[in-house]
């Protein structure tokens, strides 16, 4: 029989993506997989179910207990864990961080589980690489965002009545969201400021058409993602940055480390000294905030600032972030699946060892 791949609708708050998309169930079909899914899985991410061809339809439990390969945006209920079978395998973004329970559940129904958020950050893992595609996301709508909440319009403007100059953006943390960010306020007509402690960043920033902020501090890490700063570094980092806020009309912080707590960048005094009006969007809301003010998924008005932090921004454009990431989950398929329709995982292949979480009845993730 062929390898059954399948996906359900998901079902955490808010989550409006799907796994499998018309175009990668096409793909899968024509390497001779069977593709299973949910009625309706697709609903809110614009595909209907009539807009998929070569696909088999049922309920959640009867897809969830026939997949061989299930894939998920973000982890499945605890129900769909306990009806799939033993030797199947579980991949998405399963936020393995702090859910002990739910890697044991798994473990205890022998489900080989991976975890896309671990994969290496290498040249040969980015295009199965979800936290970039959804980051790119994430960054686009977070200048939208901001645009919207701020009393002030972006681009310059010369009319009859008068001139408008442009809004002041800075862009805080210069990986894939940020990027995306700064390109995208620069395409709303502000004029852009990009800042990260990582001086590596500085060419991209300014390919962008945006000015590298000059703050003093320099802590590359590894991994593609800054060392933690030292007292002395964080304390000059941020008399610095506090002077220059003052000028700013929208700032985007995008520091976050996946597992761990957001670095708190913005204090309340630094909030405090920005210019009424003025907009912060917090993309690392999720993980505690860069800035001290942040409530996740709230807006918070501190004197004639607004503070947003949003949650999984990227389901608020789920078409399109449905269409990257299901490639991306199609992309390492292929390192689950030979030419010719088995299930053959090479464990020994560093992208599959290392964001393989539960391997059988073994638990392999540690934090």
């Amino acid at each position: 029989m062929p390898i059954t791949i399948a996906a359900l609708r998901e079902t955490a708050a808010g989550e409006r993506r799907v796994a499998i998309t018309p175009e990668t169930a096409k793909k899968y079909a024509a390497r001779g997989l069977r593709v299973l899914l949910e009625h309706g899985a697709g609903d809110s991410a614009s595909f209907p179910d009539a807009s998929y061809s070569g696909v088999e339809w049922g309920d959640a439990a009867g897809v969830a207990a026939a997949a061989d390969i299930l894939l998920c945006v973000l982890p499945p209920s605890a129900a769909a864990i306990n009806t799939m079978h033993s030797d199947a395998m579980l991949v998405g973004q399963l936020r393995p961080y702090g859910a002990a329970a739910r890697l044991a559940a798994l473990a205890q129904r022998q489900v080989t589980a991976f975890a896309l958020e671990r994969l290496p950050r290498s040249t040969r893992a980015q295009a199965m690489d979800t936290l970039s595609s959804q980051a790119a996301v994430s960054g686009y709508r977070a200048v939208l965002l901001a645009a919207e909440a701020a009393p002030r319009f972006f681009p310059m403007l010369t009319t009859a009545a008068g001139t408008i100059r442009p809004s002041r953006v800075l862009v805080i943390g210069a990986g894939v969201a940020g990027l995306q960010a700064l390109a995208t306020a620069r395409r709303l007509g502000a004029q852009v400021e990009g800042f990260d402690v990582r001086p590596e960043t500085r060419e991209q920033v300014q390919s962008l058409g945006a000015k590298f902020l000059e703050l003093g501090v320099s802590a590359s890490g590894s991994g593609g993602y800054a060392r933690e700063l030292s007292a002395e570094e964080r304390a000059r980092q941020q008399q610095a940055l506090s002077e220059h806020l003052r000028n700013i009309d929208a700032l985007i912080t995008t520091a976050a480390v996946p597992g761990r707590a957001a670095p708190r960048i913005v204090t309340a005094a630094m909030v405090a000294g920005m210019k009424p009006g003025a907009v912060i969007v917090d993309l690392a809301a999720e993980s505690g905030g860069n800035c001290e003010l942040t409530r996740p998924g709230e807006r918070v008005e501190h004197g004639g600032v607004s503070i947003l932090g949003p949650l999984n921004m990227a389901a608020g454009h789920p078409l399109h972030a449905s269409e990257m990431i299901a490639r991306n989950f199609a992309h390492f398929v292929e390192l689950l699946v030979n030419k010719d329709g088995v299930l053959a995982p090479d464990f020994s292949d560093e992208l599959l060892a290392q964001s393989c979480v539960v391997q059988g009845a073994t638990v392999k993730f540690v934090e």
